[in-house]
């Protein structure tokens, strides 16, 4: 435990370091402020190594304030210093780095202790500028990685979909009205009858067990789907076309079918996280946040309240502020290039989301879409004015309360409320 009884930011920095991190070699440049004198040396990316040169730094420098520059937030590096309390941990973005490189190598030269060197002075030289990144509680942290891998577990899942799908409408493509794709249902069915001949040859009593395990259809609908197979007719009887196509649906559904089951396990320990978390009841509160979306937000924002200190500064982050390049009389305005990506992702589909259960906010995208936004704008627009929102009852720690925000509207916008009115109702609550 670190002695001190204040915390490291309110101590003077006893010396920084540039980090230039790498798979299984790191450069560090260290920097004692005392002496002024500055020393290049490497460390092997081993836990023990890593470990002992941070005991090395406690007792060098006394338990004092240690600030590290690295370009990442996460990954072994960081992890491993979270266990230091007397390390100020300062990520810096890599576009930063490389821009600040050009102005000492206008030619591109680039080398590790280099690199190390320009870390440690971009922050030391103005640190002002830069703000050391605290870290979110052990929870939250497992709800960022948790949902940004959820979600490239979804992005596979749905890559095998779309191949499955493409691959069915050459040779079999009543099975996608009966069975479906992304579900478990559609890899029992295809497991079981890979061709409509299979299928038709099966037994009735086989067919609606199958249906049955999986909870539906009703005993009507179900008569009639099993009508429809036997009327079915196939759309090529090549044997070479339902040779390769049934292999290839088999091996597809054996890729889809873990997936399938690793999301669900992904969703239930979400659950539980997001459950006890303290910030739940906020981002429940949220019109079409959901199940999958509500985690996505709390770990977006998460729980340092200093780390933002205007909605700007979240907006930017985040990657829904434009970006405006002007150079004399040119002006040109684009979206934000240099973000994170799965952040900027989890705002504009809970913009998309919550047009179905806000009424404002289906107004404003019709609005912009009868002025000729594309969809996509259009919902970087709705995203852009919920994050104000969002971070207001962040920093506040209170729920959304749409009749608040109505109210404020009906005053600063009457025409976009008065379009409000005109809306049919809307629902209720996210299913």
């Amino acid at each position: 435990m670190n002695p001190l009884s204040v915390s490291p930011e309110s101590l003077p920095v006893a010396a920084w370091v540039g980090l230039d991190w790498a798979d299984q070699q790191h450069v560090i440049c260290l920097y004692e402020v005392a002496t002024g004198q500055s020393t290049v040396s490497r460390l092997e990316q081993k836990p023990e190594a890593l470990r002992d040169w941070l005991s090395q730094l406690r007792q060098r420098f006394g338990g004092a304030p240690v600030a590290i520059v690295l370009e990442q937030a996460r990954g072994a590096v960081i992890y491993a210093l979270l266990s230091a309390d007397f390390v100020l941990l300062y990520p810096v973005n890599p576009q930063s780095l490389a821009s600040y490189r050009k102005a000492y190598a206008p030619s591109g030269a680039k080398s590790d202790p280099a690199d190390a060197v320009l870390l440690m002075e971009m922050v030391r030289n103005s640190p002002e500028r830069f703000r050391p990144w605290k870290p979110d509680d052990a929870d939250t942290r497992s709800l960022q990685l948790l949902t940004q891998n959820r979600r490239q577990l979804v992005d596979q899942k749905t890559a095998l979909s779309n191949q499955l799908t493409s691959l069915l409408k050459t040779y079999y493509p009543q099975a996608l009205e009966l069975a479906g794709v992304d579900s478990l249902q559609a890899c029992d069915f295809l497991t079981q009858w890979p061709t409509l001949a299979a299928l038709q040859q099966a037994r009735p009593g086989q067919i609606r067990q199958l249906y049955r395990e999986h909870g539906h259809p009703s005993p009507e609908q179900l008569d009639r789907r099993l009508e429809q197979i036997r009327q079915a007719r196939p759309l090529t009887t090549d044997p070479a076309a339902l040779l390769s196509g049934s292999m290839m649906v088999q091996a597809l559904v054996q890729q889809l079918r873990p997936l399938l089951g690793a999301i669900e396990r992904f969703d239930r320990q979400i659950a539980v996280l997001f459950g006890k978390h303290p910030d739940r009841p906020l981002f429940d509160s949220l019109p079409g946040a959901g199940a999958v979306l509500a985690p996505r937000l709390v770990a977006a924002f998460g729980t340092d309240r200093d780390r933002f200190q205007s909605a700007q500064q979240a907006q930017q982050l985040f990657g829904i502020a434009p970006v405006t390049e002007q150079s004399g009389k040119q002006r040109w305005v684009h979206w934000r290039w240099a973000c994170p990506k799965f952040l900027r992702q989890t705002f504009h589909e809970f913009a998309g989301h919550s047009r179905h259960w806000c009424g404002w906010a289906k107004a404003l995208y019709q609005r912009l879409r009868r002025i000729g936004k594309g969809h996509h704008a259009a919902l970087r627009v709705l995203a852009f004015k919920w994050i104000r929102i969002l971070f207001h009852c962040w920093k506040t720690r209170t729920g959304y309360d749409e009749q608040i925000y109505l109210k404020s509207l009906q005053k600063r916008n009457p025409t976009l409320w008065a379009e409000i009115q005109l809306l049919p109702p809307r629902k209720k609550k996210v299913a």
